[in-house]
C-alpha cells in the first residue's frame, strides 16, 4: 500500500506514545506512523507461529453501518450472500468496480438487521468511504466513521485464547473462526471478532482509546510478544492472505486473485460487477494468482518480472523469505496455462533469472 498525503504529517495510532517506549523503528504506511518492528522480525513472526503476539491495527478503517435496509443494501456492493449472515457472524468479501475489479477487501461483522461493523484497508479508507456513500445514496443506511477514534489491537498466535480469556467473561471455545461479540474489558463495552490476518488463531479487539491503551499495557505485563508490520508481511504471505495494493487492486477480479469461494453467484441478485464475474465463471479467467517457491536463497519481490522460455509471461506481487518454512517464496500472476502445480518457470532478479515452481497455496497452514 502505498503512503497517502505524503506531504501532509503522518497520522499516530491511540497507542504510538506506548509503543515508542518499546521501539524507534517506524515507518510511514498509508498514511500513519506505524512500527516496522520491535525486536526483530523473526522473533516477532516465531512469537505469533508458535506463542503469542500482538499489532497495533488501529489504522484500519472501521465503519459502523445502520440503516433497516442494511443488509438488502449492502449485497448490491459486494459478490458475497451477506444475506446468509446471522447475528455474531461474520462474512470476509470485496468492495467491486463495474469491470469485476476490487476496490478493497473488507470484512462486515453482522450484529443484528439494521447494524454492521465494517473493517476496510487504511490505504482506502476514504475511497471506501465514499464509494459506499456514492452508491448507497437514497437507500437510508448511514455511515459513522470510528477509524480514528478506536483502538485496534490483533492478539495473534496459538496461545492467544489462553492469554485473553481470563481478562473477559465470555467462554473462548463458544467462539469459532468469524464470530465476533460485545464484551467487557476494565469496565468498558468493547468488540472482539475471532478474526486475523496471520493464518492463526487469533483475535481482533475494538475499543475506546484509553482501554486499548490498557489492554496494550496488560498484554505486555503477560509476557504478549510486540509484532511491527514487518512481522505481519512474512506471517501473511505464508498464508497466502492477500495485501490490497500489491496482490490485488482495481483491476484484478476475486476470481483471477483465487478468491472464488466468496463468490457466491447463485444465491445472489444483482450486485455491480456481476456481468463481468458471470463471464468469468463461464469462460474461465486469463491469469492467476499463484504461489511460487524458489529453487534457491534468492528472493523474488514485488513487480519482479517472471519468465518461461527466455519471455516475460507475469509478475510478481509479494516475495519473502520465509522465516518458518525457510525458503523463499512469492505471489505472482501468470497466464492461466502457466498457473498448474509443479509448473516450471523463471524469475528474473536483477538482471539474471532464477528457478521456481508453481506450488500449492498456502504455504503454511497452522495445524489447529
Amino acid at each position: 500500500m502505498a503512503n497517502q498525503e505524503a506531504t501532509s504529517p503522518a497520522i499516530r495510532t491511540p497507542l504510538y506514545n506506548l509503543i515508542a517506549q518499546q521501539t524507534s523503528k517506524f515507518t510511514p504506511f498509508a498514511g500513519w506512523e506505524m512500527p516496522i518492528q520491535f525486536s526483530g522480525l523473526k522473533i516477532e513472526h516465531n512469537a505469533v507461529r508458535n506463542d503469542v503476539g500482538m499489532f497495533d491495527i488501529s489504522h484500519m478503517g472501521k465503519f459502523i453501518l445502520t440503516g433497516d435496509n442494511l443488509v438488502q443494501s449492502l449485497q448490491t456492493l459486494v459478490p458475497s450472500n451477506l444475506a446468509r449472515l446471522r447475528a455474531g457472524k461474520a462474512q470476509y468479501s470485496v468492495l467491486l468496480n463495474p469491470e469485476g475489479g476490487i476496490i478493497d477487501d473488507i470484512i462486515f461483522y453482522y450484529q443484528s438487521e439494521s447494524q454492521g461493523l465494517l473493517i476496510v484497508n487504511a490505504s482506502t479508507t476514504d475511497k471506501d468511504r465514499e464509494w459506499i456513500l456514492g452508491n448507497l445514496e437514497g437507500s437510508g443506511v448511514k455511515l459513522a466513521d470510528l477509524s480514528r477514534e478506536r483502538v485496534l489491537i490483533a492478539l495473534q498466535g496459538p496461545k492467544a485464547a489462553t492469554i485473553l480469556q481470563p481478562l473477559i467473561g465470555e467462554k473462548l471455545s463458544d467462539f469459532g473462526l468469524f464470530n465476533h461479540w460485545e464484551s467487557q474489558l476494565f469496565g468498558e463495552k468493547v468488540f472482539i471478532a475471532r478474526t486475523g490476518y496471520t493464518g492463526e488463531d487469533g483475535f481482533e479487539i475494538m475499543a475506546p482509546p484509553e482501554i486499548g491503551q490498557q489492554l496494550w499495557t496488560e498484554f505486555l505485563n503477560l509476557g504478549v510478544t510486540p509484532c511491527g508490520l514487518g512481522a505481519r508481511d512474512t506471517l501473511r504471505l505464508e498464508a497466502a492472505l492477500a495485501l490490497y495494493g500489491q496482490d490485488i487492486d482495481d483491476s484484478t477480479s476475486p476470481l483471477e486473485a483465487g478468491l472464488n469461494w466468496l463468490v457466491h453467484l447463485p444465491e445472489k441478485g444483482d450486485f455491480i460487477g456481476r456481468d463481468v464475474l458471470e463471464d468469468q465463471k463461464l469462460n474461465g479467467v486469463n491469469r492467476l494468482l499463484v504461489g511460487l517457491q524458489m529453487s534457491g536463497k534468492h528472493i523474488a519481490r514485488h513487480d519482479y518480472p517472471v519468465v518461461f522460455a527466455g519471455e516475460v509471461v507475469g509478475k510478481v506481487t509479494s516475495g519473502t523469505l520465509s522465516p518458518t518454512l525457510n525458503t523463499a517464496i512469492a505471489l505472482a500472476y501468470l497466464p492461466t496455462p502457466f498457473a498448474s502445480i509443479g509448473q516450471a518457470i523463471e524469475v528474473e532478479i536483477r538482471g539474471s533469472t532464477y528457478p521456481a515452481t508453481v506450488v500449492k497455496k498456502p504455504f503454511y497452514k497452522s495445524k489447529k
